[in-house]
């Protein structure tokens, strides 16, 4: 069975309510985790590609990644789990790994399961909790993976159909 089931989060995949480009994060990283994450996706035969500050090159190493985010560079990796979905990663500093997805290649309960797969696997690797939150409401997730249960949860009450979506406001 799988972790979560469309029917009960096709209401936070709606871009036109969550925006379309949800904030994922990992929290508490070092450059260590981020070396990890870069051996995970080559380990994973998924499609990437390496550029920095807009400048593609080849895939390099987490502390030279570092390093460059350091000097003012933006370092960015492109994902492809598969050829429809991309998820683009943005090494802003050491201490956390954010990357987005595009709500719009999400839709259906296969992708959903793509996304699933790919939150577990990262967390599992770094044992750490990997949170998705709607579009500019970092620190308000809707799901995510968690540690203690090993696999991906919802973590707002579950949407049906009809049914808003109320955004935090600070």
């Amino acid at each position: 069975m799988p972790d979560l089931l469309w029917d009960d989060v096709k209401g936070l995949f709606d871009p036109d309510i969550n925006g379309t480009l949800p904030d994922v994060v990992v929290e508490g990283t070092t450059v260590e985790d981020w070396q990890v994450l870069l051996e995970l996706v080559r380990s994973q035969d998924w499609q990437y590609a390496y550029s920095l500050t807009g400048e593609p090159m080849e895939l390099t190493s987490a502390p030279d990644m570092v390093a460059a985010a350091s000097a003012g560079a933006t370092p960015e990796l492109r994902v492809w789990p598969i050829p429809e979905v991309v998820m683009i990663f943005r090494l802003y500093q050491a201490e956390s790994i954010d990357f987005d997805v595009d709500l719009r290649e999400l839709q259906g309960q296969e992708r959903l399961d793509v996304l699933v797969a790919v939150l577990r696997l990262i967390g599992q690797r770094l044992g750490k909790s990997v949170l998705m939150s709607p579009e500019g409401s970092p620190g308000y997730p809707d799901l995510g993976f968690d540690v203690e249960a090993s696999r991906v949860v919802l973590m707002v009450e579950p949407i049906g159909p009809g049914s808003a979506i109320v955004k935090p406001t600070d």
